[in-house]
């Protein structure tokens, strides 16, 4: 018997991309295998035909490219059947105008997951939100098949897609450059230095001025970042 642990289990940060094979509306998908070398953000939606959703998948269409060049690719999920899928991105292409998003075709995977299995896997099912749909879960991969961030949203609240993207830029310039982001920071701002790892480190820090470098205090120093350098 099912308990309600096994299915609001859910990986975590730091934990490899649980896999698994499934059907899509792009071919069958082997995860996260066939995108190896890649940051993916894996994402799950409530339902096909929704307005919420529908809002969603025209946003990430159009910002696919954007995503695309900066090495990420996208992948959906819900629980609906692939030729729901199927229906409703047709829809998508050849009705739906919304916020000046026409004729917008959605070429990146949509996963049928009737069963519930992939949803399961990744914690997507939520009962105290809902039983039988999938909450708007996001998932940030990164080119090792590691688990980099994870987002949760209800059903009622769409995503927000400058942060989504910004959060995939922000941790890539951390891997780069071996730095971390502040609060709000977006590509072209200061960046944090690592903090201090011996007395000498922090005290040459506060008493020497590094070109580039601030420090706040001998814990909170940042540097330059110039937006050609992320």
């Amino acid at each position: 018997m099912e308990t309600i642990e096994s299915v609001v289990a859910m990986p975590r940060i730091g934990d490899k991309a649980p896999a698994f094979r499934a059907i899509t509306t792009q071919g069958e998908l082997n995860f996260p295998g066939d995108y190896e070398g890649k940051w993916v953000i894996l994402f799950s939606h409530p339902a096909d035909f929704t307005p919420v959703c529908t809002s969603e998948f025209m946003t990430f269409a159009k910002l696919e490219q954007e995503f695309n060049k900066h090495n990420c690719q996208l992948v959906g999920l819900s629980v609906d059947g692939l030729y729901s899928h199927i229906a409703w991105l047709r829809t998508i292409k050849d009705k739906i105008e919304y916020k000046g998003m026409k004729n917008v075709e959605v070429k990146f995977p949509l996963i049928e997951d009737i069963t519930m299995n992939v949803a399961k896997k990744y914690g997507m099912i939520q009962p105290g939100e809902s039983s039988t749909k999938a909450v708007r879960a996001v998932f940030f991969i990164d080119p090792k098949g590691t688990i980099r961030a994870i987002i949760y949203y209800p059903l009622s609240l769409g995503r927000n897609f400058d942060e989504l993207m910004r959060a995939l830029i922000a941790m890539q310039t951390a891997d780069k450059h071996s730095i971390a982001t502040p609060a709000d920071w977006h590509p072209g701002d200061d960046v944090i230095v690592p903090p201090a790892g011996s007395c000498g480190v922090a005290k040459e820090r506060m008493e020497s001025a590094t070109k580039g470098v601030k420090c706040y205090d001998w814990f909170f120093c940042t540097k330059e970042l110039k937006l050609e350098e992320v």
